[in-house]
C-alpha cells in the first residue's frame, strides 16, 4: 500500500499495520486527526502538548514525545523526566485555571504502532473518584481562548525557567 493511501485509513487500521498515526499526522500536516492548532499548547524538539480534541473532561491535556517511541520503556530517561517535569505544571494549571480538583495521570501503548504520550485526565468537584475517569465518555473539545493563552504563556515561562 503506498503511504497517501493510508491517508485514507483512521488511526484504529494504521496502528494494527503497524503505522504509527501519529508520526504520519505529523508528516502529513494533520492528514489523520485534522488542524490542531487551536489545541497546542506547546512544542519543542522533545514534546508536544495540546489538548485532547475529544476530551474525557473539560481540560483533558495530552504530552507526545515528538521523536517516536512506542511507549516510556524505550524513550531516553531524559525524555521521561522532561515528561513528567511538565506534567507536574500542568496538573498544577488545570486546577488553577480550570479549576479541577485532581488530575489523573495515564499512559497507554495499545497496538503494535503506539506513539509514546501521557494524558492528564482532571477531576472535578462533585465527580466520582477512581479509575473510571479513564473511560468517561468523550465529549468535544471547545476552543476557550483566554484558556489556551494563559496556559501557552506559563508553559513558554516554564520552559524559559521563568
Amino acid at each position: 500500500m503506498e503511504e497517501k493511501d493510508l491517508l485514507k485509513l483512521s488511526a484504529k487500521e494504521l496502528t494494527d499495520l503497524g503505522v504509527c498515526p501519529t508520526c504520519l499526522n505529523r508528516k502529513y500536516n494533520g492528514a489523520i486527526f485534522g488542524d490542531d492548532t487551536d489545541k497546542r499548547l506547546y512544542l519543542d524538539d522533545d514534546i508536544e502538548i495540546l489538548f485532547v480534541a475529544k476530551p474525557r473532561a473539560v481540560g483533558h491535556l495530552c504530552i507526545l514525545s515528538v521523536p517516536h517511541y512506542h511507549d516510556m520503556s524505550e524513550a531516553p530517561d531524559e525524555l521521561n523526566a522532561k515528561i513528567m517535569r511538565f506534567a507536574k505544571v500542568l496538573m498544577r494549571l488545570l486546577c488553577e485555571i480550570c479549576g479541577c480538583e485532581r488530575v489523573y495521570l495515564c499512559t497507554m501503548c495499545d497496538g503494535p504502532a503506539n506513539h509514546y504520550h501521557v494524558q492528564l485526565i482532571p477531576r472535578y468537584k462533585g465527580e466520582e473518584r477512581g479509575s473510571r475517569n479513564f473511560v468517561k465518555p468523550r465529549g468535544e473539545y471547545v476552543y476557550d481562548p483566554r484558556v489556551v493563552g494563559e496556559f501557552r504563556s506559563k508553559l513558554e515561562a516554564f520552559s524559559k525557567g521563568e
